[in-house]
């Protein structure tokens, strides 16, 4: 499991125009399922995002974890994270999960971070304020 994780100042997902999901100052997730991920993993990722500590303490050093800074969470599925571009061109995605594997794990994580949620499989824009910036890749 990859989560591409964005702090941001605010942050929303919009299907077909309409606005689905939409935080302010948190965390937007961009999570991709592998191919044998399983609810441990899933677990593992929900308990490393709620205590990451990128937020700012009094000090002004990122040194609060999100769960302490009462960060809201938005989580949108994104199987591109294991998008393997290292042969040719174009991109490989065997390694993605496919649909009926990755959408159970997606929602275990979505329900445990307890975050907004873009659409599963929907083609979705996604508007962001990157605070920091801080952008960081995490694996389970």
């Amino acid at each position: 499991m990859r989560a591409l994780v964005q702090r941001v100042s605010r942050a929303s997902v919009t299907v077909d125009g309409d606005e689905v999901a939409s935080i302010e100052r948190g965390l937007l997730v961009l999570l991709g399922v592998r191919r044998g991920d399983d609810r441990d993993a899933a677990g593992r990722i929900v308990r490393k995002l709620r205590a990451l500590r990128v937020f700012e303490d009094a000090g002004g050093r990122m040194n609060t974890s999100a769960a302490d800074a009462d960060a809201e969470f938005l989580c949108v599925s994104n199987f591109t994270l294991y998008g393997d571009a290292r042969r040719g061109n174009r991109p490989s995605f065997v390694d993605a999960a496919p649909p009926e594997e990755a959408e159970p794990l997606y929602e275990t994580v979505r329900e445990g971070l307890g975050a907004q949620s873009g659409r599963f499989g929907a083609r979705m824009s996604i508007e962001l304020v990157n605070n920091g910036p801080v952008t960081l890749l995490i694996e389970a």
